[in-house]
């Protein structure tokens, strides 16, 4: 049975309208896929790979893009290029810390084995670590679990919650993992979408909040135990796309406001954290073998509403992260417990009067 999103529990965060799905995929073109790896044999393995490709066609037509890093103990891989030529032009992935290498790799490798004609490959590859309940060293990722999650890429609904890079992840000392969310924005004469997919592993029990109500201090450890009192080595990875015409230096602008969501949950950028922020632009196309490209614009002034469309994304992102999760045991057998819905709601009732605590429908 699949796992209720945080609007399935009548909790609605933010005042603009989600996509269709409520997801990254609602920008058209948008697939996901993921591989998953959970073993207790001959290593305690919770760990996997998230592929996202920005269009089928993204080795030939390229799509602008910028990058922001709120915290930077982390890594996104091919991040000089991008801040040098603003575009990507290869599907990206997310997985664990150590396997960055490998996964980066293999989008090389399946660029390779697929005939791919590019000059060279810069791709982008992100992490968070998931060595609490996951044995990091065994370096279990492999280069066929990132072509797995490549290959089954698709649009439509996306899987959140315990899968692919997200599988052994933890936010605010609750089970987390991969989350998604989208917002609809009527700017420029057009209507246009922005999706936001996160990998949460980040944060404190206590600076966690939904909708504004302080959840965290709510349900508190001794309510449902942590056993990470001292500082997680935690981080967040948000990948954002839009259908909106945007340039490089909007698509850096708009990655920037990912923290603003992530703020609003409860992230502060701890000095542990990776918290590295992506935006892609479907809306134009910059092919390599082009002397001149024809592109579209936004103007400044109608970047607003893009603006809080990424930050409510995001924010949403990280909650139906949280609510997708369930409970992990994991390495040397510790457990992290998934955030409980029943409780969760016992809290939103008490501080917002009946009906209301999902604010706006």
């Amino acid at each position: 049975m699949a796992r209720p999103r945080l609007r399935d529990l009548g909790i609605v965060t933010g005042q603009l309208p989600p996509g269709p799905l409520n997801a990254i995929t609602d920008v058209e073109g948008v697939k996901v896929g993921h591989s998953t790896l959970i073993s207790d044999s001959p290593r305690v393995v919770r760990t996997g790979v998230t592929a996202i490709w920005p269009r089928d066609t993204i080795w030939q037509d390229w799509c602008f893009t910028g990058f922001h890093s709120f915290n930077g103990n982390g890594e996104m891989t091919g991040l000089p290029w991008i801040a040098e030529q603003g575009l990507i032009g290869a599907p990206l992935c997310i997985t664990n810390t150590l396997s960055v290498g490998v996964v980066r790799d293999a989008i090389c490798a399946y660029a390779v084995e697929n005939k791919i004609e590019q000059p060279f490959h810069l791709p982008v590859t992100a992490e968070t670590w998931d060595g609490w309940l996951s044995d990091v060293e065994s370096l279990s990722v492999t280069q066929a679990m990132a072509f797995d999650a490549l290959a089954n890429a698709k649009s439509g609904p996306v899987a959140e919650g315990c899968v692919g890079g997200g599988t052994g992840m933890i936010t605010h000392e609750f089970k987390g993992g991969i989350g998604t969310a989208s917002r609809a924005v009527d700017t420029a004469g057009s209507r246009y979408t922005v999706g936001a997919l996160v990998q949460s592993n980040y944060g404190r029990r206590h600076l966690l909040r939904v909708n504004g109500v302080p959840v965290g201090r709510e349900i508190t450890t001794e309510i449902v135990p942590s056993e990470r009192l001292v500082e997680p080595k935690s981080s967040i990875i948000v990948i954002l796309a839009t259908d909106a015409p945007l340039i490089p230096i909007q698509c850096q602008r708009l990655a920037r406001r990912a923290t603003t969501g992530l703020a609003w949950v409860g992230g502060i950028g701890a000095n542990s954290s990776g918290d590295i922020f992506l935006a892609f632009s479907t809306a134009n196309t910059v092919r390599p073998d082009h002397k001149v490209s024809e592109l579209r614009a936004v103007g400044p002034d109608e970047m607003t509403l893009l603006f809080e469309a990424a930050a409510e994304a995001t924010e949403e992102a990280i909650l139906n992260a949280l609510i997708a999760a369930e409970t992990m045991v994991g390495f040397k057998d510790r457990i992290v417990y998934a955030l409980p819905h029943d409780k969760l709601l016992e809290v939103m009732r008490r501080y917002r009067p009946p009906g209301t605590i999902g604010g706006p429908q």
